[in-house]
């Protein structure tokens, strides 16, 4: 009710900015092919970008707020923002697209885990999995069926757990070792009251850690605190950033974030690079 209520406020999208910020330059039709090519240019383009919540910047789930933030401020944000913004853009288009309420790490929290992540179903000659707000997630839509698949630099699956749940197992080098998700559970309360306590509770990853991500072709970039990583088919090379303004650097040249303010975030991220490695936090 609440995304919807924030849709009908926006008679429709600039599509045109949208396609220019992800330097899209083809014909949409509401087809496989352009859905592969838009999920393609996303995620090539727009980095995964919680900084907000570290900046202590209210993050919303309106798409209308998505849009100026990712398209006209040309940042990047989280899975909320970024399908919520790409679903907007694709029903601009035609296409039939379902919001889910996917469970993070469900494997291992249970149901309390549901609604932590927005992911999005398309109906075409079936259902696809789409979903370019998971990092280090699908860097083009999947069928919905069970079995592995090549995802740029990483081996991932679909699991089919029954009772209508599915699992997106990522490759083991990723980040979070999966999620799951039911086309059935569309739970629009259940997604903005995620959406708020994960940019408040203590606990939640995205206020303990600052973490941003993006692909680039086949390789995928992520910095997690002060730990720059590059991770390709042949395997992961890291380094430790030493100096605020290494860190402000490093997010504008690798991820296109422009964001000078960032550099008051380096005590809390020195410290929580400390409490995680201890004596090896130097090293």
């Amino acid at each position: 009710m609440i995304l919807e209520a924030a849709k009908n406020q926006v008679s429709s999208m600039n599509l045109s900015a949208y396609f220019n910020r992800i330097d899209y330059d083809g014909v949409p039709k509401a087809d496989v092919e352009t859905l592969r090519a838009l999920s393609r240019a996303h995620v090539d383009a727009i980095p995964f970008d919680p900084l907000d919540v570290q900046l202590g910047a209210p993050v919303t789930r309106a798409p209308e707020a998505a849009f100026d933030k990712i398209v006209n401020r040309k940042r990047g944000g989280w899975c909320y923002e970024m399908n919520g913004l790409f679903a907007w853009a694709l029903e601009e288009i035609g296409f039939d697209v379902r919001r889910l309420a996917g469970g993070v790490g469900r494997e291992f929290m249970g149901d309390e885990a549901i609604g932590n992540h927005l992911m999005l179903i398309v109906n075409l000659d079936g259902p696809w999995l789409v979903d370019v707000g998971f990092g280090d997630g699908l860097t083009t839509p999947v069928r919905l069926k069970e079995g592995e698949f090549d995802n740029s630099a990483m081996r991932c699956a679909l699991i089919d757990l029954g009772d209508g749940w599915w699992r997106y197992r990522n490759d083991p080098r990723g980040a979070a070792p999966s999620y799951d998700f039911n086309p059935e559970v569309t739970d629009e309360a259940l997604l903005e009251t995620r959406c708020q306590q994960l940019q408040t509770d203590p606990q939640s990853p995205f206020v303990q850690n600052a973490v941003v991500q993006r692909w680039n072709g086949d390789e995928h970039l992520s910095l997690r605190g002060r730990v720059f990583q590059r991770l390709t088919a042949d395997g992961k090379e890291q380094e430790l950033v030493e100096t605020a303004d290494d860190y402000v650097r490093l997010l504008k040249e690798r991820f296109g974030l422009d964001l000078p303010q960032t550099a008051s975030l380096w005590p809390n991220i020195c410290a929580r690079h400390e409490a995680l490695f201890g004596e090896q936090a130097a090293s």
